[in-house]
């Protein structure tokens, strides 16, 4: 069960959860929501419970938009606080953190990375959304190239917002950078019907290739 946490931040007070597994590894996980749902979301949950039962102390937070009931996500600077803030806070408990992130939470976790607000042992990007919905050209990745820790790089071979070919090539262009396919996943890596795979098998196989990266040494 996770453990309930406030969290001071620049911009108000957020809630976090803390899973801490029996036998934990020395390394823990700050795993940020996407733009659409809060940690408390089946998939942060599912994702969370994971990652603790492969021996990752695991926090998830809600951003300040979130926490106050807003849809519309705040601006990068105020995101990139929260964010910092929380990694601050899980950093009290563990020495060494990953920051990981679904789509927008992953994204913002590089920037916090890039930006140096953080020491962070390596990043993990789960749906990177590096087209902008409703766009076509790619955002500017080019602030991953300062990120002195390995970066994770975890995408559906069906994602619009994460094409392949081109989150591979950022994978590729940065220090330490892995990339890894999910057969048939959409944005959330949710397969389709017809392959006969679940969501539940899609977040087992990236809970997985985590926990693989990890103990391949990445870091």
């Amino acid at each position: 069960m996770a453990r309930t946490l406030k969290i001071p931040t620049p911009v108000g007070d957020v809630t976090a959860r803390l899973t801490r597994p029996k036998r934990a590894v020395d390394t823990a996980i700050l795993l940020a929501h996407g733009a659409g749902a809060g940690q408390d979301h089946p998939w942060m949950v599912a994702m969370r419970d994971r990652l603790g039962a492969a021996g990752f102390t695991t926090m998830t937070f809600d951003y300040a938009y979130t926490a106050t009931g807003r849809k519309a996500p705040d601006r990068l600077p105020k995101l990139v606080e929260v964010h910092t803030a929380a990694a601050q806070r899980l950093a009290k408990e563990f020495e060494a953190v990953i920051l990981a992130g679904k789509s927008m939470g992953g994204r913002v976790g590089g920037h916090v990375a890039a930006e140096g607000r953080f020491p962070a042992v390596g990043v993990v990007y789960l749906g990177y959304p590096l087209v902008a919905m409703g766009k076509t050209e790619p955002r500017d990745t080019s602030h991953l190239l300062t990120v002195g820790v390995p970066q994770l790089f975890i995408s559906g071979t069906r994602d619009p917002m994460g094409p392949n070919d081109l989150v591979e090539r950022v994978a590729s262009s940065v220090p330490d950078g892995r990339f890894i396919a999910v057969d048939g996943g959409d944005h959330s890596l949710v397969p389709l019907k017809r392959s006969g795979r679940t969501l539940d098998d899609a977040l087992d196989n990236a809970t997985a290739a985590i926990a693989q990266w990890w103990s391949d040494g990445a870091p």
